[in-house]
């Protein structure tokens, strides 16, 4: 009858409709519980793999959507900044290979240097040995490799360890008002050793245009500028630059704040984190203040940062915003002329005469021969 065939069809709708629901719950809290799974995971102890044999990390693709980089990607055209990362095949995949997937990617040319090959990172294979005696040769032939097929692609060539956290769009903006043919290098000084100080390896030290060639082409061919040695790869390259005529910069900002520090974040933004009789003290070129008084708001470079921190940093930089604070960026500021260099930060400059904060107005010349 009509009445059973309704009933039949009415029936086979309502199963129909049961089984699919039924179906649809059970697809969606298995992915419901593999999300909570997959977050429990990484929030005991940060970013743990599910599978604690897999050690992996997370792929950050781009910076955030919504950020207005129009100065930064244009800083990135005019100052281009090749970074080359000291490493070995020990670290390639549990220090290097992190370098590449953070900071490492906002450079123009990225290059590392060890004694074995990669094709992963890729690496350039240098032919020296590892340890920290062959360090200085390290840095010596990686300049060499540099000089040879990549002078003409970038103005400024950077040095860091492995283990090195840089924010290159505040190094660009460091050097922004200088000329690449002025032959300085910047870094984080220590006065030992050298008249004019030396750069601090792990900081990372930046050499110009110029200084890279006086480097190559008159400083490693001729051992009573650049001698061989099994000495700290910093302080050699320091004493050469002197040699060289190549002017040891101030890397630090227009209120003598740092930027480029040598040791973890905390040890320089808390006070009295290291004991007065440490070392670093006496190494220190300038008088420097402790805490946040004492750390620049651009910031460039920090070391000893453990892989999963390079993450962390990353995101903490690139990605979280306080809602409703906005910072506008300072002004560029002028291009100097080759061989001038900016004078030392103003001492007090809640209490100076000058009639600008900035330091493109207080310009002075270096020797360029």
């Amino acid at each position: 009858s009509k009445k059973r065939t309704f009933f039949i069809l009415f029936s086979g709708v309502i199963i129909g409709f049961g089984l699919a629901q039924l179906i649809s719950y059970l697809t969606l809290s298995r992915s419901i519980n593999l999300t909570s799974i997959k977050n429990h995971s990484e929030s005991q102890g940060g970013l743990q793999p599910i599978n604690p044999k897999i050690n992996t990390f997370p792929e950050i693709v781009h910076d955030h959507q919504y950020d207005n980089s129009t100065v930064a990607d244009q800083l990135k055209k005019e100052v281009r900044v090749l970074c080359w990362v000291m490493t070995n095949p020990t670290n390639h995949k549990t220090k290097a290979r992190h370098v590449k997937k953070t900071w490492g990617k906002r450079c123009n040319i990225l290059l590392f240097m060890s004694s074995a090959k990669d094709d992963e990172l890729p690496t350039v294979k240098l032919d020296v040995g590892e340890g920290r005696e062959n360090l200085w040769r390290k840095v010596m032939e990686a300049f060499k490799y540099v000089y040879k097929h990549h002078y003409n692609d970038a103005d400024w060539f950077y040095k860091v360890d492995d283990d090195t956290y840089a924010i290159v769009e505040n190094l660009r903006y460091m050097l922004y008002p200088y000329n690449p043919e002025t032959p300085v290098y910047f870094g984080f000084k220590f006065k030992p050793f050298v008249k004019q100080g030396y750069m601090s390896g792990g900081a990372g030290y930046v050499l110009s245009k110029e200084a890279l060639r006086r480097f190559v082409v008159e400083g490693i061919p001729d051992p009573k500028k650049c001698q061989p040695s099994t000495a700290p790869e910093d302080i050699e390259i320091g004493k050469c630059m002197e040699k060289l005529n190549v002017t040891a910069g101030d890397s630090r900002d227009w209120k003598g704040r740092g930027r480029m520090f040598p040791f973890v974040p905390e040890h320089h933004l808390i006070a009295n984190s290291r004991d007065k009789k440490f070392w670093y003290w006496q190494y220190i070129f300038y008088k420097t203040d402790e805490g946040l008084d004492g750390c620049s708001d651009n910031a460039i470079s920090f070391h000893y940062i453990e892989p999963k921190m390079m993450y962390v940093m990353d995101y903490l930089i690139y990605h979280l915003k306080p809602y409703g604070i906005v910072r506008e960026p300072q002004r560029l500021p002028a291009k100097l002329k080759v061989g001038e260099i900016l004078p030392p930060p103003i001492e007090d400059p809640d209490n100076t005469n000058e009639d600008s904060m900035y330091d493109e107005d207080r310009m002075i010349n270096t020797n360029t021969s």
